[in-house]
Formats: structure tokens, sequence, C-alpha cells
């Protein structure tokens, strides 16, 4: 099992840890492979991924398929997130995805995402101490390379200490 804080503290620096990283992505999700979706950048809050625009995530006019943009807004927030909360000690998944398109997608893209400290803070940690769970919503954009804004998404992540989770049993 890959120690994912120790690899994105790498991965910061070094293209060929980024590429490690990358790999073992497509291992660790993978319903994510056959998208092909890349982490461009990660910083200590903000992180930039790529979808390629290729056959596989096509619409039926050779766009950008809504699906993969939509699958790209819920991994770049929900990676991010996980990189700044112990994954531990949180459980993190995801309540409701809101997308607005906006352009359609005729090149490779880029999705943007970033949270601050103080946000994670005041949002997720400080109201875990007396609430079972809370909501928070990311806002996340693609563009592609031309620039053209295609996609907002709302990715509202629900976050509960593992403590706190109470699952049925299953028969």
């Amino acid at each position: 099992m890959i120690d994912l804080k120790r690899a994105v503290e790498r991965a910061r620096t070094s293209s060929f840890q980024l590429r490690l990283l990358n790999l073992a992505l497509d291992r660790m999700v993978p319903f994510n492979k056959p998208h092909g979706f890349r982490i461009v950048e990660i910083g200590d809050d903000h992180i930039t991924t790529l979808i390629p625009y290729r056959k596989r995530n096509f619409n039926h006019i050779r766009g950008l398929h809504a699906c993969a943009l939509a699958t790209l807004s819920e991994f770049t927030t929900g990676f991010l997130l996980l990189t700044k909360l112990d994954a531990r000690k949180y459980r993190l998944i995801m309540q409701r995805l809101e997308m607005d398109y906006h352009y359609q997608g005729k090149m490779n893209s880029m999705a943007t995402y970033s949270i601050t400290e103080e946000t994670m803070q005041q949002q997720i940690i400080e109201p875990l101490k007396t609430q079972d769970s809370v909501v928070i919503v990311c806002e996340v954009k693609i563009h592609d390379e031309a620039g053209n804004h295609l996609t907002t998404g709302k990715v509202h992540w629900q976050i509960k200490d593992w403590q706190k989770v109470r699952t049925k049993l299953q028969r």
C-alpha cells in the first residue's frame, strides 16, 4: 500500500515522483484508469489535473463526455481533500455532485481546485469536534488548453470521523 502523504510530498518537487504517483493512482482507482486522468501539479493548497482529449473520453459528437468531466471534478476535489486530511481518521464520501457545462471540450483540459488550511479548520476540523459529520462544497473549474471555461462543478463531500461511522450489516 502506498503512503499517500509521502508520495504527494515527493511528487510536489519531482516530475519522476509525480509520474510514479499517477501510476499508483491508476492501480488504486481502477475506475478512472481508462480516462487517463493525470495530476499535473499539486501544491500545499491546490491541485491541477488533466483529462486528455482522446477517444475513450469522447461523447457522440467527439467532445469530452459530460460524465468524464464530472468524474474528473470528483477525483480532483476528493484527492486534494484526502491529502490534507488524515484518511485513517476521517471518512470522505461524495454526497452530491452538481455540474454546469459552459463550453464543449475539444482538446486536453485541466481541472483546478484549491482549499486553504484556514478553510479546512473552519469548515471541517472545528465543526467535527461537535458534530457527527460535515458537508463541504468544493467548487472546481475545468478549462481547455485554449483557456475556454468548460465546466464548473460543485462536489458536496460528507466528512465524518471513522469512529462515528455506523454501517448496517448486509445479509
